[in-house]
């Protein structure tokens, strides 16, 4: 293969440029943003970023799992230019596009399972989100969610009730909306059910049943569970094999509705549409966003039509589904359905692959787990205590960055791998790779 021009450093970042840009953003941007590293980008293709003073980056973790077609990729460039000459915005809830009745359309389709399906656009995951907690307790007519331990679902004030993720995230903004309850989820590596085993024994899904509904909650009061198929920002975490599937038989049990956050995993990421296919699960709800509009802002909640009873105006969007939005999403599913979902399926089995022999060289991997290009790699100070090694973590990702890999964290102390879904073999040794140097240079 010919030499690639990235990973590339040519003045160890942040270079002056990116120094102004960061100096300029702290003086002025509000003090909630959390900037992991000092990247300030100028321009992006394919998998590679190259910042303001010319370095050049391997993008592995995709500005959080969004950029799912790479940068810059032509066909959703030319989609969303061809949409921008024609109109900017008409609001799609009050007027018709024919932009917004085909986006509807081709998610309603591609959703999991038989049933017809409704959708509802947003710019955000966590818009959709919101919007899913308003639909299940009005079509329920119940008040009481379910959502999971180390779940991420948002920050605005219906999101964050159900995300337990880091508790600077409830910090300050209390009373959070009520009658949110949090149960266990099935971490296999660290969980008191499920470790070790190759499949789900039941246990996490009967402590919901036989716990938190006889001791604590009536079932019939609960409106939905909401659940990501695989932990996100929990730490990339996968549950055991039947793990969704008895979830799904919980809430048939009791007429409760089950919601699928596939904010993150969906979209190919997994080798599949959506990561709940790998078990065959239909969801009530499908909830994404991030990687469907590769970069653009849009996110969408997906609603079996059964469900979907609320009236005329009893919710709404000024943004959610800008044509401009549209468009790129549309673009999106196109290179997603013709063979980056299939790209995504191959290279996730090397990545896993490769970061096994890593977690075989290196004592301080303790778990290493995924679907496609969804992998998480979990870093401990010993295996025999699985004692977190937060600071381990912390440390790759900031030497990586330096080094020209774009890395990000998840969880307590795991590592994120979730490339735009355009990678190549390449790709996928050089970050390993660097990662493997790396780790050895901090031991």
């Amino acid at each position: 293969m010919a030499a690639r021009d990235y990973p590339k450093i040519v003045v160890p970042p942040p270079g002056p440029r990116a120094q102004k840009v960061v100096a300029l953003d702290a003086e002025w941007t509000s003090t909630c943003y959390i900037k992991e590293y000092p990247l300030v980008v100028a321009r992006g293709s394919g998998v590679m970023v190259e910042d303001v003073d010319g370095n050049r980056y391997l993008d592995f973790m995709a500005g959080i799992a969004v950029s799912s077609t790479g940068y810059g990729h032509p066909k959703v460039v030319a989609a969303v230019k061809d949409a921008a000459d024609r109109f900017l915005h008409i609001c799609g809830s009050d007027f018709y596009y024919e932009g917004m009745a085909m986006l509807c359309e081709r998610l309603a389709r591609l959703a999991p399972g038989d049933s017809k399906k409704r959708v509802f656009l947003t710019n955000s995951g966590t818009e959709a989100v919101e919007a899913a907690i308003k639909l299940v307790r009005h079509s329920t007519r119940r008040t009481a969610i379910i959502a999971f331990r180390g779940a991420f679902h948002g920050r605005t004030t219906g999101a964050v009730s159900l995300t337990s993720s880091k508790a600077r995230q409830h910090a300050g903004f209390g009373p959070l909306l009520p009658d949110v309850h949090h149960v266990p989820f099935a971490y296999r590596y660290r969980c008191q059910f499920c470790a070790d085993e190759p499949a789900c024994n039941r246990g996490c899904v009967d402590v919901i049943e036989q716990e938190l509904f006889t001791r604590h909650l009536d079932p019939y009061d609960v409106a939905a569970i909401f659940v990501e198929p695989i932990q996100g920002e929990g730490g990339y975490i996968v549950p055991p094999q039947g793990y969704l599937p008895a979830l799904r038989a919980l809430c048939d049990r009791y007429g409760i509705l089950l919601v699928a956050d596939e904010v993150q995993c969906g979209i190919g990421r997994t080798g599949k549409m959506f990561a709940c296919e790998h078990e065959g699960v239909e969801p009530d709800i499908v909830i994404t966003a991030k990687g469907l509009g590769s970069g653009m802002p849009i996110g969408a909640m997906v609603a079996k039509e059964s469900i979907t009873t609320w009236a005329s105006g009893s919710h709404g969007s000024t943004f959610g589904g800008n044509p401009v939005c549209c468009a790129a999403a549309l673009a999106t599913l196109d290179l997603v359905e013709g063979g980056l979902m299939a790209n995504a399926a191959r290279l996730g089995e090397r990545l896993m692959t490769g970061a096994c022999r890593l977690m075989a060289k290196h004592d301080c991997i303790g778990d290493v787990r995924g679907r496609g290009l969804m992998v998480g790699m979990e870093f401990v100070r010993s295996r025999e205590t699985r004692e977190p090694a937060p600071e381990l973590v912390q440390e790759l990702v900031q030497r990586s960055f330096r080094q020209g890999l774009l890395l990000l964290g998840a969880g307590k102390s795991s590592l994120r791998l979730a490339p735009p879904l355009v990678i190549d073999d390449r790709d996928v040794d050089t970050a390993l790779g660097m990662i493997d140097a790396t780790l050895g240079e901090i031991a």
